[in-house]
């Protein structure tokens, strides 16, 4: 096999074209072996295949230097750049990261991978360079549906201001994870229909040299464009038209279906572990937030590049304008929950925790200043959550409960999340965020009558004395374990608090434990810096009482295993009563 040949970016050059088509071929086939069988990211890995071949035959990476945005798409370049073991051994499928990673080789500038970066990392790349009086190319690529966050606008704009050599690939394969949204999108189509001739060009306006290649998926045609363009000294912008998911027919012909996901038959291209039918968290929000709009036409979800974590295609057809996709642009989606809210709209916006990092000023300025009653709805927060260093979910708490005005709220059942959710939705007063539950669905069968309109008050759920154990959200449930087993083995009767607000105190409680309790221990699923524990803590340190937080090391922690992340962290129930013991 020639790809077993490739050692290094180098290697490339002392093929013709012949042979690196036949390497393409080879990688993708490669490609597919590990994703059917691993998962990954699908659909931008396919149509990147002859790219990324035509980039390191041309190019001479690192002094060359590549940045790939979000570098979800980087499966290729990993195998070309020393990594095609991780590719073509099972026993070595783990060995490397889903986007590019300097730990891993000289040839990976970043970690990336959130989007809309890639151009204002090579501005500054080139800059740098500039400064040194170096002479190398700079070539940031992006795509994807990455153009719909307002960071590549930035990026574009002060590339053109630079005015030196950055050659930007648009990779346009016309699809972000679902469709694309936008004026850009439309300009984009109307590139691709007129061969790169259209009168209306963004790009040529913003002062980019623009050259447009309608066969992305072809290593000379690629070559050829990308030799014409090495070592220009101003900036250049190729749009490139490829096909996402190309060489697998079922990736290209359901391109939001193969974006990213788990084991999948290469023969029927359905998904290995896709037959469950058991209701979730999302399914219940699905279910719920439809009926809602069916009642209400002031109720409008907005979602930024993710809307499947709300409705499939077909929802999303059936709720028509009641639903918002603005791209991945999450600092648009929040500032625009905001004017929703402000001209008497119902907005939900629904975010990953890990995305909703990029949008903190818009929360905090737009939407909580103005105490505007829009409601998120943050999925994915907990250490069960995405485990890649660049996709994490546990520093939501300490993000959203220290901003003013914020109400941020912990489900622990079916019953509490739909009740707070209701509340959120039809209330007048404040911004609301609701942590979505993590793990099986917990249902009692006992309608919630929690009134949410009482800030920050907490059930108290079992009466006790000695340990008080407050149980924020997901990690309620381990506060109920270890209740039962201190009283079933200690004889200690401990009290079970399960907090349901996160952003503010039931200091009314707080200053009662001291009357019956020795110990307060808190649990929550999430950093432990900044979080809700060290905040009780705060509260309640001139009081008598011993305290004990549990939760996450501050740390950017990378493709852990769930269970010896929590064992290395404290957060195991024997761990936790061995404590609760010594401290009594």
């Amino acid at each position: 096999m020639l790809l077993e040949t490739i050692q290094q970016p180098s290697d490339l050059k002392k093929l013709s074209h012949q042979e690196l088509q036949t390497l393409a071929n080879e990688a993708r086939i490669v490609l597919l072996g590990k994703i059917s069988y691993h998962g990954g990211h699908n659909g931008p890995n396919l149509g990147m295949v002859e790219m990324t071949v035509a980039l390191h035959h041309v190019f001479n990476s690192p002094v060359d230097q590549l940045i790939f945005d979000v570098s979800h798409q980087t499966y290729i370049h990993k195998m070309l750049t020393g990594r095609a073991e991780a590719f073509l051994s099972p026993e070595h499928y783990d060995d490397v990261s889903g986007y590019t990673n300097p730990k891993e080789s000289e040839h990976d500038l970043f970690t990336i991978g959130h989007t809309s970066t890639s151009l204002s990392l090579a501005n500054g790349v080139a800059k740098a360079r500039d400064l040194k009086n170096e002479t190398n190319n700079v070539i940031a690529v992006i795509g994807d549906g990455s153009l719909s966050g307002g960071l590549a606008y930035e990026g574009l704009n002060n590339i053109v201001e630079q005015g030196t050599n950055t050659i930007v690939i648009v990779n346009d394969n016309d699809q972000s994870i679902a469709e694309n949204f936008g004026g850009v999108y439309r300009n984009l189509k109307e590139l691709r229909e007129t061969n790169g001739q259209a009168k209306n060009n963004f790009f040529r306006a913003l002062g980019f040299e623009y050259h447009y290649l309608e066969e992305g998926n072809d290593v000379a045609a690629l070559i050829e464009l990308f030799e014409a363009v090495k070592d220009k000294k101003t900036p250049v912008l190729l749009h490139i038209h490829t096909i996402k998911g190309k060489g697998f027919k079922f990736a290209e012909e359901n391109r939001e279906k193969f974006h990213a996901g788990g084991p999948f038959s290469l023969t029927t291209g359905d998904y290995l572990a896709s037959g469950s039918q058991e209701e979730t968290y999302g399914s219940i929000t699905t279910d719920f937030l439809m009926g809602k709009m069916q009642t209400d036409p002031k109720i409008v979800a907005v979602n930024a590049g993710t809307p499947m974590i709300l409705f499939s295609k077909e929802q999303r057809e059936k709720v028509g304008n009641q639903f918002v996709d603005v791209g991945i642009a999450e600092e648009h989606a929040a500032t625009m929950t905001a004017g929703l809210a402000k001209n008497g709209a119902k907005p939900i916006w629904a975010v990953f925790s890990t995305f909703m990092q990029r949008s903190y000023d818009q929360i905090s300025h737009d939407l909580a200043l103005n105490d505007l009653p829009g409601t998120i709805l943050v999925y994915g927060a907990s250490v069960n959550g995405m485990n890649d260093e660049s996709h994490l979910g546990i520093f939501d708490i300490p993000f959203l409960s220290h901003i003013p005005n914020v109400i941020y709220l912990a489900p622990t059942t079916k019953e509490e999340y739909l009740a707070m959710l209701d509340w959120s939705i039809e209330q007048t007063d404040h911004p609301v965020a609701i942590r979505v539950p993590v793990g099986a669905v917990k249902e009692t069968g006992i309608k919630d009558q929690t009134d949410y309109t009482q800030y920050f008050k907490s059930q108290v759920t079992k009466e006790g004395s000695q340990v008080a154990l407050l149980g924020l959200g997901n990690f309620y449930s381990l506060a109920e374990d270890i209740a039962f087993d201190l009283e079933t083995k200690h004889n200690i009767n401990a009290t079970i608090i399960n907090p349901k607000f996160i952003s503010g105190l039931d200091t009314a409680l707080l200053d009662r434990l001291e009357e019956k309790h020795e110990l307060v221990v808190t649990l929550e699923d999430g950093v432990i810096d900044g979080g809700y524990g060290q905040t009780v803590a705060g509260y309640l340190g001139n009081k008598d009482l011993k305290i004990q937080n549990y939760g996450l090391e501050k740390l950017f922690h990378d493709r852990y295993s769930v269970s010896k992340l929590l064992v290395e962290n404290g957060l195991t129930k024997e761990n936790i009563i061995k404590n609760i013991l010594n401290s009594l």
